[in-house]
This record gives structure tokens, C-alpha cells and sequence, in this order.
């Protein structure tokens, strides 16, 4: 069990940018645990406010209950609790506790709650599937607003009442509104966390609404960029995020668009632009082509010095 209290995982992780570090298969598709170690070591030297095991980016969606644990505890050791490990957790409510479960075994310190699978649920519905993962658990649990499972501010307030474990709200929607109604009835209740895809689009702007900090898949392969990113955002230098933005993030997402499902496959193809390779994506994703990948090639390694393996 994690000794860090859900009060001080929500602390510690509004403090500084976040990642979201791939999961590593093999040719066969199989957890490949010794380079995804060597790579949460890395990214550790770049100073991550926390790390999310197994999340979107890392292909939970794709990986068994037993996968799911050995790369939470993989992540658990290597980090040696020098950050926060957050894992993903999520399914029907029963599974979703299976997995809340199986996280804090292996050593995570708090649980990012992805929407149920598949179904689309009222109010009521929501709110009894929050609770009963919270309830499940010692952890933090950060949930994610997104897709089939967006909550209003009115039933985020009811939940934050009911679980005194649930203290982040991550944003994957965009609405500007409801982001503004959930601050303001809020506040520093919980830690708000960016999480549309490609974050650092989003930042400035979600900077004016309480969302301190955000999760960055770039971080995996261009993590100083990823840093300076950050830090022009928290001083609101807009000269600096644009020129940024021009360079480089839009070009990326720009690839990224062409084809659904590229939000992940192209964070592994940066790994390999970086010759930090973590193998293929797994099914029902696909991998960039080799054309996208020369293009993202090209444009990775105008930023990507620090990247080499040492």
C-alpha cells in the first residue's frame, strides 16, 4: 500500500507537469519490462511532478488485469517513490474495483478513473460508479471527465462530499463553461488537471481556469521541450508558448489527426525518432506509416538532443 495520503498525491501533483509514459511490448506483444523501467528511469531525470502507469497513452484499454499490475508495480519500483505513480483504472464498475484493487497492491499511489466501458449512464449512474471505485480503495482518485462519463459541477460537488479520496478532476472535454462553473463552485477541493488530447494546446488558456498542471505525452521523447513548454505556460509568456506552438506542437498534431487512434501511436513512433524505441502499439490501434514516421522524424529531431540513449 502507498504510504502517500490523497491529500498529498493531489499536492504533489499540482505542482509541476505530469507524464504519461508508454508501456513497452515486444515484436510479439508481450510487456517488455526491462526497457519500460529504463525508460520510466529517464523520465524520472527530467522531473515529472508524477507519472500515470498504464493510462491512455500507456494502452490500458489493451492490457489484461495481470499486464495491468506488472507494469504498475514495474513503474511502483523504479520510481521508488520518488514521484507519484497514478494508474489507470476503469471498465464496469466491478472491474473497475478489480483494477482500483490491483493498483494499490502493486504500489501505485492514486487511480485515474476513465469513463465505463461502452454504455452511456444518467446522473445517478455516474455518480454510484465513482463512489464505489472510491470506495474500493486507500488511494487518490483523480477522475477523468471525458467522453461517456462527463460530470457537472452540481454532481462533482455531491461526489467530492461522499469520497474524501476523490481529489482530482481531470478535463478531456473542452468546455469552457462547465470547467468555469466547476472551479468556481470547487475551488481548491480538488487538483484540476489538463487532459484533451495534446495538453499543451490547451494549456494557456485552462492556466485562467484553476488547471495548474496537465499530463504530456511529448514528455515520453522530447521531454525538455516538454518542461520549457510547461514553464512558459506558468509564467505566461504567450510570445514564448506560441512560438512554441508554431514550431512544433502544431506540426505534430497536424500528423497526429490523419488517422484515428494516432494520439498514442504517434507518442511510440516519437520513442523511436529519439532511438528510444518501446515496440508497437497494440491492436485495434495501428502504428504510423513509414512516410508519417520520416515526416515526424524530421520534424523530432529539431528539438531532440537530449533524447539519445546514453
Amino acid at each position: 500500500m502507498s504510504a502517500m495520503s490523497p491529500n498529498e498525491l493531489a499536492k504533489r501533483i499540482g505542482q509541476g507537469l505530469l507524464s504519461f509514459p508508454v508501456t513497452h511490448f515486444t515484436a510479439q506483444h508481450g510487456f517488455d519490462e526491462v526497457p519500460y523501467r529504463q525508460h520510466i528511469a529517464w523520465l524520472l531525470r527530467h522531473n515529472p511532478a508524477g507519472l500515470f502507469a498504464a493510462g491512455g497513452t500507456g494502452e490500458f484499454f489493451s492490457l489484461t488485469l495481470d499486464e495491468f499490475s506488472s507494469v504498475v508495480a514495474a513503474a511502483a519500483h523504479e520510481t521508488a517513490g520518488k514521484v507519484p505513480v497514478l494508474a489507470g483504472c476503469g471498465y464496469g464498475t466491478s472491474m473497475a474495483r478489480q483494477f482500483a484493487k490491483a493498483a494499490e497492491a502493486s504500489g501505485a499511489d492514486g487511480l485515474l478513473l476513465f469513463p465505463p466501458y461502452l454504455v452511456n449512464a444518467d446522473r445517478a449512474g455516474l455518480m454510484a460508479h465513482v463512489e464505489a471505485v472510491c470506495n474500493s480503495t486507500h488511494l487518490g482518485v483523480i477522475v477523468y471527465n471525458r467522453d461517456n462519463a462527463v460530470l457537472d459541477a452540481s454532481t462533482l460537488e455531491q461526489l467530492c462530499h461522499r469520497c474524501p479520496n476523490l481529489v482530482g478532476f481531470k478535463d478531456g472535454v473542452g468546455d469552457i463553461e462547465l470547467m468555469t462553473r466547476i472551479y468556481a463552485r470547487l475551488g481548491d477541493r480538488l487538483t484540476y488537471i489538463g487532459g484533451l488530447p495534446t495538453a499543451e494546446t490547451f494549456a494557456l488558456p485552462y492556466l485562467e481556469m484553476g488547471v495548474t498542471t496537465y499530463s504530456s505525452a511529448i514528455f515520453n521523447f522530447l521531454p525538455e521541450f516538454a518542461n520549457a513548454f510547461y514553464a512558459a505556460v506558468r509564467r505566461r509568456d504567450h510570445a514564448e508558448v506560441f512560438r512554441r506552438l508554431n514550431e512544433f506542437v502544431i506540426p505534430y498534431i497536424d500528423i497526429r489527426n490523419r488517422r484515428k487512434g494516432y494520439a498514442v501511436s504517434i507518442v511510440k513512433a516519437g520513442m523511436r525518432a529519439i532511438g528510444r524505441p518501446a515496440g508497437p502499439v497494440r491492436s485495434p490501434l495501428t502504428d504510423l506509416t513509414a512516410e508519417e514516421h520520416e515526416q515526424l522524424q524530421q520534424l523530432v529531431s529539431k528539438f531532440s538532443g537530449a533524447g539519445k540513449p546514453d
